[in-house]
């Protein structure tokens, strides 16, 4: 019995003192200020879809051959096929092994990861010249998006601040510290396309591929707003 009546007494003076730390927080003068602060990243990490298909080509070129050929394309650009290429159609790459028959037209599709759009263009020229131009731009994104957020949060909480002191001076008061914080969500989602490149690489001579082609990615755009109430001195 004594027990019970211990343990109710302490869940009472838990729920007062919660009650008293709300009621001091609303009895003291507080201001509330929202900042946002924004900024555009060059992507680095650059997504390019390649397919490979037998009937791409007149002579029934087999997939394996194009395989091949696009993997020593690649790594004559220094890029480690082990790391940076992926197969993504599972399903043909197993229908290749069991079903080996002329009548059926083999297809594969590969993911590539590139570093940034320099590479990317010799990328497309090279298989372009290499016999394979079915490339597309699947998405782009920043590697360093976690420490850039940080950045950004703590340049709105000090713009937050700014803000509430520019409010607070002609009141002849001051601000103190925060009393309550509020993160909303950062924006810094992937860019994703659905640009087909051979379109592009199709329309271009064959001597235009003589050189690398240019191409320039839309910067991303990153931004993170905070909602602070600064307690009134």
């Amino acid at each position: 019995m004594k027990k019970s009546i211990s343990i109710t007494m302490l869940m009472l003076i838990h729920i007062v003192m919660l009650r008293a730390q709300q009621k001091n927080f609303i009895d003291q003068a507080y201001i509330e200020t929202r900042a946002s602060v924004d900024t555009l990243v060059v992507p680095n990490r650059i997504t390019l879809g390649i397919f490979i298909s037998e009937e791409d080509h007149s002579r029934k070129t087999n997939v394996e051959s194009l395989e091949l050929k696009m993997g020593k394309t690649l790594e004559k650009l220094k890029i480690d096929i082990t790391k940076q290429l992926k197969l993504t159609d599972l399903s043909s790459n197993f229908k290749n092994y069991i079903l080996r028959r002329q009548d059926i037209q083999k297809s594969k599709s590969y993911e590539l990861e590139v570093y940034d759009a320099i590479t990317a263009g010799r990328v497309i020229t090279a298989l372009e010249r290499a016999g394979i131009s079915n490339v597309n731009l699947i998405k782009t994104s920043y590697s360093g998006m976690n420490a850039l957020k940080i950045q950004l949060k703590s340049k709105a909480i000090m713009r937050a601040k700014e803000q509430a002191e520019a409010m607070a001076k002609p009141l002849g008061q001051s601000v103190g510290k925060a009393l309550y914080i509020s993160d909303f969500n950062s924006n810094s989602n992937p860019v994703y396309y659905n640009r087909r490149m051979k379109l592009q690489m199709s329309a271009m001579a064959e001597e235009d591929l003589e050189e690398t082609l240019q191409i320039e990615f839309e910067k991303i755009k990153v931004s993170a707003s905070l909602n602070v109430n600064f307690a009134l001195n």
